[in-house]
């Protein structure tokens, strides 16, 4: 098994739900973890918290700004030496039909769920070609695979990100860069505003434990898209 201690790893939007699941359990195997999220003063708090795990640097940044992704991706190889792993999960949802969406609304959900995840890829595979490689997973969702209605612009930007990560796992796998997809369904965390708290629906923590499986797998063996889903949900 990949031992990931002393690894250095950058997860965008961390400081709560998936991302800080992610994050937590990055610390517990060992790693070194840049933490991220558009808000300095929570960056700064889960930092603090989190700081009792391990080693961790907290970094404001707001993934639709190229600049500041340029400079998250940085942070992490003046502090730590290096980049090993990028998890891009930091993502929005605005679930309204398309007659009813702003420019704003459209905008917002493409730039930070798609060029957002482009930004920091571009940035990681240049930090990580001279390491002789590393992994990036990017979280999708099943609605990259399932449209469905009052979801149109979120809908197209998970699409548009399994695309995008498919055809970068096929750009850089030889150069020793692995890149996979994550695609959770319902998720028990606060995305979207909604609140709908469920027993039936997947934890953060499940989610996390998907992404330390693909850091561990063996090199010779790349599982490029993951679908993960509750296993009960309510019958229709």
């Amino acid at each position: 098994m990949t031992s990931l201690k002393s690894k250095v790893a950058v997860v965008t939007g961390s400081t709560k739900g998936i991302g800080r699941a992610i994050a937590v359990k990055l610390l517990e195997e060992g790693a070194w973890v840049v933490i991220s999220a558009r808000s300095a003063g929570e960056v700064a708090q889960v930092a603090r918290e989190l700081g009792a795990r391990g080693e961790v640097e907290g970094v404001p940044c707001d993934v639709r700004v190229r600049g500041q992704v340029d400079a998250l991706i940085q942070a992490a190889v003046r502090r730590f030496g290096g980049l090993d792993i990028l998890v891009n999960n930091a993502g929005v949802g605005v679930f309204r039909h398309v007659a009813e969406m702003s420019d704003e609304d459209w905008g917002a959900t493409l730039e930070t769920n798609l060029s957002g995840v482009f930004f920091a890829c571009r940035a990681a595979v240049a930090a990580m070609k001279p390491r002789g490689g590393g992994t990036i997973i990017n979280i999708g969702s099943l609605a990259g695979k399932n449209a469905f209605p009052g979801a149109a612009a979120y809908c197209a930007s998970k699409h548009g990100l399994v695309g995008f990560t498919e055809a970068l796992m096929q750009e850089v796998r030889y150069d020793h860069i692995r890149v996979s997809c994550v695609m959770p369904g319902s998720v028990d965390t606060a995305f979207g505003g909604e609140g709908k708290a469920a027993p039936w629906k997947l934890s953060a923590e499940d989610v996390a434990e998907v992404v330390l499986g693909l850091l561990h797998q063996d090199p010779r063996a790349l599982a490029s898209r993951v679908e993960l889903r509750p296993s009960e949900p309510p019958r229709k």
